[in-house]
Protein backbone atom coordinates (compact mmCIF):
# COMPACT_ATOMS: atom_id res chain seq x y z
CA UNK A 1 0.00 0.00 0.00
CA UNK A 2 1.46 3.22 -0.90
CA UNK A 3 0.80 6.68 0.82
CA UNK A 4 1.28 10.54 -0.88
CA UNK A 5 0.41 13.84 -0.08
CA UNK A 6 -0.69 15.90 -2.85
CA UNK A 7 -0.78 19.96 -2.34
CA UNK A 8 -3.66 21.54 -4.50
CA UNK A 9 -2.34 25.01 -3.16
CA UNK A 10 0.18 26.54 -1.28
CA UNK A 11 -0.38 29.98 -1.19
CA UNK A 12 -1.39 32.50 1.16
CA UNK A 13 -4.73 34.15 1.25
CA UNK A 14 -3.41 37.04 -1.54
CA UNK A 15 -1.40 34.80 -3.18
CA UNK A 16 -4.09 33.53 -5.66
CA UNK A 17 -1.52 31.83 -8.48
CA UNK A 18 -0.02 29.69 -5.81
CA UNK A 19 -3.53 28.57 -4.79
CA UNK A 20 -5.67 28.17 -1.83
CA UNK A 21 -3.48 26.21 0.98
CA UNK A 22 -5.38 22.53 0.39
CA UNK A 23 -3.93 18.98 0.02
CA UNK A 24 -5.23 15.38 -0.12
CA UNK A 25 -3.80 12.33 1.33
CA UNK A 26 -4.15 9.63 -1.32
CA UNK A 27 -3.63 6.29 -0.72
CA UNK A 28 -2.50 3.97 -3.63
CA UNK A 29 -3.22 6.95 -5.59
CA UNK A 30 -6.53 7.29 -5.21
CA UNK A 31 -7.69 10.40 -2.75
CA UNK A 32 -8.31 9.04 1.02
CA UNK A 33 -8.56 12.37 3.38
CA UNK A 34 -8.60 16.42 1.53
CA UNK A 35 -7.41 19.00 3.86
CA UNK A 36 -9.70 21.90 4.01
CA UNK A 37 -11.61 23.45 0.85
CA UNK A 38 -10.93 26.81 -0.36
CA UNK A 39 -12.01 28.03 -4.18
CA UNK A 40 -8.59 27.95 -5.63
CA UNK A 41 -7.63 24.69 -4.11
CA UNK A 42 -11.22 23.07 -4.67
CA UNK A 43 -10.68 23.87 -8.39
CA UNK A 44 -7.15 22.17 -8.54
CA UNK A 45 -8.35 19.13 -6.72
CA UNK A 46 -11.35 19.00 -9.08
CA UNK A 47 -9.23 19.03 -12.30
CA UNK A 48 -6.97 16.73 -10.98
CA UNK A 49 -9.15 14.02 -9.69
CA UNK A 50 -12.04 14.36 -11.71
CA UNK A 51 -14.12 14.67 -8.93
CA UNK A 52 -15.61 16.01 -5.39
CA UNK A 53 -13.20 14.99 -2.21
CA UNK A 54 -15.15 12.47 -0.56
CA UNK A 55 -14.00 13.11 2.86
CA UNK A 56 -12.80 16.14 4.26
CA UNK A 57 -10.75 17.66 7.58
CA UNK A 58 -11.10 21.13 8.56
CA UNK A 59 -8.38 23.24 10.10
CA UNK A 60 -10.22 26.60 10.61
CA UNK A 61 -12.90 29.02 9.06
CA UNK A 62 -10.79 31.76 7.13
CA UNK A 63 -11.93 31.64 4.03
CA UNK A 64 -9.04 31.35 1.71
CA UNK A 65 -9.96 27.38 3.72
CA UNK A 66 -13.43 26.98 3.38
CA UNK A 67 -14.54 29.38 0.75
CA UNK A 68 -14.89 26.03 -1.63
CA UNK A 69 -17.89 24.56 0.64
CA UNK A 70 -20.43 26.47 -1.08
CA UNK A 71 -19.83 25.08 -4.39
CA UNK A 72 -19.02 21.49 -3.04
CA UNK A 73 -22.40 22.00 -1.59
CA UNK A 74 -24.35 22.24 -5.23
CA UNK A 75 -21.56 19.19 -6.61
CA UNK A 76 -22.93 16.28 -4.08
CA UNK A 77 -26.37 17.58 -2.98
CA UNK A 78 -27.77 17.63 -6.79
CA UNK A 79 -26.34 14.21 -6.81
CA UNK A 80 -28.71 11.80 -5.25
CA UNK A 81 -25.36 9.03 -5.21
CA UNK A 82 -23.42 11.31 -2.69
CA UNK A 83 -25.84 13.34 -1.08
CA UNK A 84 -24.94 13.03 2.66
CA UNK A 85 -21.94 10.93 2.32
CA UNK A 86 -19.63 12.92 2.01
CA UNK A 87 -17.79 12.99 5.46
CA UNK A 88 -16.86 16.44 6.95
CA UNK A 89 -14.70 15.87 10.18
CA UNK A 90 -14.31 19.12 11.77
CA UNK A 91 -12.88 19.87 15.53
CA UNK A 92 -16.02 20.92 17.72
CA UNK A 93 -14.77 24.28 18.86
CA UNK A 94 -14.59 25.08 14.89
CA UNK A 95 -17.94 23.73 13.86
CA UNK A 96 -19.64 26.94 15.40
CA UNK A 97 -17.84 29.33 13.31
CA UNK A 98 -17.76 27.12 10.13
CA UNK A 99 -21.57 27.20 10.56
CA UNK A 100 -22.11 30.50 10.40
CA UNK A 101 -19.29 31.02 7.65
CA UNK A 102 -20.48 28.62 5.35
CA UNK A 103 -24.15 26.23 6.46
CA UNK A 104 -25.91 29.54 8.05
CA UNK A 105 -26.96 31.60 5.01
CA UNK A 106 -31.46 31.61 4.62
CA UNK A 107 -32.60 28.99 2.51
CA UNK A 108 -29.98 27.52 1.44
CA UNK A 109 -32.24 26.94 -2.15
CA UNK A 110 -33.92 29.47 -3.40
CA UNK A 111 -37.34 27.10 -3.67
CA UNK A 112 -36.64 25.84 -0.25
CA UNK A 113 -37.04 22.33 1.53
CA UNK A 114 -32.56 21.95 2.04
CA UNK A 115 -30.36 22.48 4.88
CA UNK A 116 -27.07 23.05 3.96
CA UNK A 117 -25.73 19.90 5.91
CA UNK A 118 -28.28 17.57 4.47
CA UNK A 119 -25.57 17.33 1.88
CA UNK A 120 -22.86 16.05 3.81
CA UNK A 121 -21.92 13.63 6.85
CA UNK A 122 -20.35 16.08 9.17
CA UNK A 123 -18.59 14.69 12.04
CA UNK A 124 -17.14 16.81 15.10
CA UNK A 125 -14.46 15.49 16.10
CA UNK A 126 -12.33 15.85 19.61
CA UNK A 127 -8.57 14.64 19.79
CA UNK A 128 -8.65 12.27 17.54
CA UNK A 129 -10.98 10.35 14.94
CA UNK A 130 -11.38 6.88 13.17
CA UNK A 131 -11.51 7.30 8.96
CA UNK A 132 -11.75 4.39 7.12
CA UNK A 133 -9.80 2.45 9.76
CA UNK A 134 -7.03 4.30 10.68
CA UNK A 135 -6.43 7.12 13.50
CA UNK A 136 -5.79 10.51 13.29
CA UNK A 137 -5.07 12.91 15.81
CA UNK A 138 -6.33 16.72 16.14
CA UNK A 139 -3.88 19.15 17.97
CA UNK A 140 -4.65 23.02 18.89
CA UNK A 141 -2.44 25.78 16.80
CA UNK A 142 -1.74 29.01 17.36
CA UNK A 143 -3.89 31.10 15.02
CA UNK A 144 -5.65 34.11 15.52
CA UNK A 145 -7.58 33.00 18.86
CA UNK A 146 -7.53 29.77 20.95
CA UNK A 147 -9.81 26.78 19.87
CA UNK A 148 -9.87 28.13 16.31
CA UNK A 149 -7.52 26.42 14.32
CA UNK A 150 -6.76 22.89 14.18
CA UNK A 151 -3.46 20.62 13.27
CA UNK A 152 -3.73 16.85 12.27
CA UNK A 153 -1.15 14.15 12.53
CA UNK A 154 -1.74 10.12 10.62
CA UNK A 155 1.41 9.14 13.14
CA UNK A 156 4.06 7.90 11.38
CA UNK A 157 3.19 9.50 8.23
CA UNK A 158 2.78 13.09 8.09
CA UNK A 159 1.88 16.18 10.44
CA UNK A 160 -0.59 18.91 8.61
CA UNK A 161 0.12 22.13 11.00
CA UNK A 162 -2.37 24.16 9.67
CA UNK A 163 -2.04 28.28 9.82
CA UNK A 164 0.28 28.93 13.07
CA UNK A 165 2.68 30.77 14.55
CA UNK A 166 5.83 28.38 16.45
CA UNK A 167 4.41 25.27 17.97
CA UNK A 168 7.68 23.51 19.17
CA UNK A 169 6.27 21.76 22.45
CA UNK A 170 2.94 20.53 20.13
CA UNK A 171 5.43 18.80 17.63
CA UNK A 172 7.48 17.46 19.83
CA UNK A 173 4.77 15.30 21.01
CA UNK A 174 2.59 15.45 17.61
CA UNK A 175 5.63 14.55 15.54
CA UNK A 176 7.56 12.50 17.34
CA UNK A 177 7.56 9.50 14.87
CA UNK A 178 9.50 10.52 11.84
CA UNK A 179 6.56 11.97 9.68
CA UNK A 180 6.54 14.37 7.07
CA UNK A 181 5.68 18.00 8.61
CA UNK A 182 3.93 20.22 6.24
CA UNK A 183 4.17 23.86 7.78
CA UNK A 184 2.82 26.84 7.78
CA UNK A 185 5.68 29.59 6.43
CA UNK A 186 6.15 32.56 4.77
CA UNK A 187 9.42 34.63 4.07
CA UNK A 188 8.24 36.99 6.98
CA UNK A 189 6.14 36.10 9.65
CA UNK A 190 3.35 38.06 11.92
CA UNK A 191 1.26 38.03 14.92
CA UNK A 192 -1.26 34.78 13.33
CA UNK A 193 1.54 32.98 10.45
CA UNK A 194 5.32 31.38 10.95
CA UNK A 195 7.91 33.46 9.50
CA UNK A 196 11.29 31.40 8.39
CA UNK A 197 13.26 33.53 11.01
CA UNK A 198 10.86 31.73 13.60
CA UNK A 199 11.21 28.72 12.61
CA UNK A 200 14.95 28.75 12.29
CA UNK A 201 14.38 30.02 15.70
CA UNK A 202 12.57 27.39 17.55
CA UNK A 203 12.81 23.89 15.74
CA UNK A 204 15.54 21.82 15.89
CA UNK A 205 17.34 20.76 12.80
CA UNK A 206 16.19 17.53 12.95
CA UNK A 207 12.81 18.90 12.88
CA UNK A 208 13.29 21.14 10.02
CA UNK A 209 14.85 18.65 7.69
CA UNK A 210 11.65 16.77 8.19
CA UNK A 211 9.44 20.62 6.90
CA UNK A 212 7.81 21.11 3.59
CA UNK A 213 6.95 24.77 3.82
CA UNK A 214 3.55 25.97 2.72
CA UNK A 215 1.57 29.45 2.98
CA UNK A 216 4.00 31.73 1.67
CA UNK A 217 3.32 34.91 -0.43
CA UNK A 218 4.42 34.30 -3.47
CA UNK A 219 6.55 32.23 -5.65
CA UNK A 220 9.51 34.82 -5.29
CA UNK A 221 8.99 33.84 -1.74
CA UNK A 222 9.38 30.47 -2.25
CA UNK A 223 12.45 30.58 -4.25
CA UNK A 224 13.95 32.79 -1.54
CA UNK A 225 13.36 30.17 0.97
CA UNK A 226 14.54 27.67 -0.90
CA UNK A 227 17.31 29.28 -1.51
CA UNK A 228 17.89 29.68 2.36
CA UNK A 229 18.16 25.99 2.37
CA UNK A 230 14.69 24.82 2.93
CA UNK A 231 12.17 22.55 1.06
CA UNK A 232 8.78 24.43 0.22
CA UNK A 233 5.73 22.81 -1.67
CA UNK A 234 4.79 23.48 -5.14
CA UNK A 235 0.89 23.35 -6.18
CA UNK A 236 0.47 20.03 -8.11
CA UNK A 237 3.19 18.53 -5.85
CA UNK A 238 2.64 15.17 -4.76
CA UNK A 239 5.33 13.95 -1.96
CA UNK A 240 5.54 10.11 -0.95
CA UNK A 241 4.85 9.54 2.71
CA UNK A 242 6.05 6.33 5.05
CA UNK A 243 3.49 3.91 5.77
CA UNK A 244 1.13 5.19 8.79
CA UNK A 245 1.74 3.31 12.40
CA UNK A 246 -1.07 4.63 13.84
CA UNK A 247 -3.78 2.52 15.52
CA UNK A 248 -5.53 0.50 12.70
CA UNK A 249 -8.75 -1.61 12.72
CA UNK A 250 -8.49 -4.36 10.54
CA UNK A 251 -10.94 -7.57 10.15
CA UNK A 252 -9.00 -10.57 11.61
CA UNK A 253 -11.71 -13.15 10.56
CA UNK A 254 -12.70 -13.30 6.80
CA UNK A 255 -13.18 -16.87 6.50
CA UNK A 256 -15.85 -17.36 9.18
CA UNK A 257 -17.87 -14.59 8.13
CA UNK A 258 -17.75 -13.43 12.03
CA UNK A 259 -17.86 -9.78 11.91
CA UNK A 260 -14.96 -9.60 14.31
CA UNK A 261 -11.90 -6.48 14.64
CA UNK A 262 -9.19 -6.19 16.28
CA UNK A 263 -7.12 -2.91 16.87
CA UNK A 264 -3.67 -2.69 16.02
CA UNK A 265 -0.96 0.12 16.80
Amino acid sequence: MSWALRFHGVGNASAVELGSAMATIERDGRPWLTIDCGAEGLSACLAHYGEAPRALFVTHTHLDHVAGFERLFADVYFDLARRGRTRVYVPAHVLPWLHRRVGDYPNVLAEGGANFWDAFQLIPVGDAFWHEGLRLEVFETRHHWPQTCYGLRLRGSVVWTGDTRPIPETLARFADAGELIAHDCALRGNPSHCGIDDLEREYPRELLDRCVLYHYASAADGETLHARGHRIAHPGECIALAEPSAPRVEATDATSGADTASVSA
